[in-house]
């Protein structure tokens, strides 16, 4: 029996669960709230900051309580203690109709980002997948995307995860991580067949790959051949991003939406950050490489 915890929550779309070593603490974000979100485990306190704009993901500095943040189309810094944002560089103008959603440092300390259609029910693919550098300068390195999602590294394999949530699949890469260029996009995972759709990934020390099954009520795992080695069942309708955190690294943090034609399920809010007991490791993020 798998144990789950309801440690925060609600909100209206949570995502983005990041554990700073440094702090002891997990960050995350509530897109639609435009918070950024600190749960603390020692004292089950959950606090937030408002945002300008809606925040679709953010990645960790070298400096504790700073971060960079991808808001609607900008990267800006984001300083916990005093709420404070700074502009850092523009991805995409306003006129696309896009917004940044989720993103993820590569082992480099590059900061991966995609957009989608602020509708993500018309099911336009006009999303880009942004690869930006230290000085901020950026590169697309992929187009046409519905709902980008689900970006995760396994440097000790040498790829990179990408799920458009739209296509229902997850695809890898041969990744450098050297000079950032990726080769060979190939299928990892098809959902066709399993209960929900891709959302937000992260991998174990296992480089085995977590995939929030939105809309399934569930997390899997996959491993790194691409089979499904395990689906813990969630008391949250939308799934919406796993991330290993704790002392060890060893309570699985997912990130859940909150919609109102899901009810409340076993006492478990919808949209709620649960705690997960998975029996396995995570790995740390990596800084992204200035700030």
């Amino acid at each position: 029996m798998v144990e789950i915890a309801q440690v925060a929550g609600p909100a209206e779309l949570g995502e983005c669960p990041i554990w700073s070593e440094a702090e002891q603490v997990l960050y995350w974000i509530d897109i639609d709230g435009r918070t950024v979100r600190r749960f603390n485990p020692t004292t089950g306190a959950d606090e937030q900051r408002t945002m300008a704009g809606r925040p679709g993901s953010m990645v960790l500095t070298t400096t504790p309580g700073r971060f960079l943040v991808a808001t609607e189309h900008l990267l800006v810094w984001f300083d916990w203690a005093t709420g404070i944002t700074a502009p850092f560089a523009q991805l995409e103008q306003a006129s696309t109709g896009n917004r940044l959603n989720d993103g993820r440092t590569d082992p480099a300390g590059r900061f991966v980002v995609g957009s989608m259609w602020e509708d993500s029910s018309a099911r336009v693919a006009s999303g880009l997948l942004h690869q930006v550098e230290a000085d901020g300068s950026s590169t697309v390195v992929r187009r046409e995307i519905g709902v980008t999602n689900g970006i995760a590294f396994d440097p000790e394999r040498g790829r990179a995860y990408f799920a458009d949530t739209h296509t229902a699949t997850i695809v890898m890469w041969d990744y450098d991580v050297d000079s950032g260029t990726r080769r060979n996009e190939r299928l990892f995972f098809d959902y066709s067949g399993h209960p929900g759709a891709p959302d937000g990934g992260c991998v174990d020390a296992d480089g085995c790959y977590w995939s929030a099954s939105v809309g399934g009520w569930s997390v899997i795992r996959i491993t790194p051949d691409g089979e499904l080695d395990r689906r813990i069942e969630v008391p949250v309708h939308r799934p919406s991003m796993p991330c290993f955190g704790g002392p060890d690294l060893s309570t699985l943090y997912l990130t859940s939406i909150r919609s109102r034609s899901d009810p409340d399920r076993d006492g478990f809010d919808q949209g709620a950050l649960l705690a997960i007991d998975a029996g396995t490791q995570g790995v740390l993020d990596t800084p992204f490489a200035t700030g």
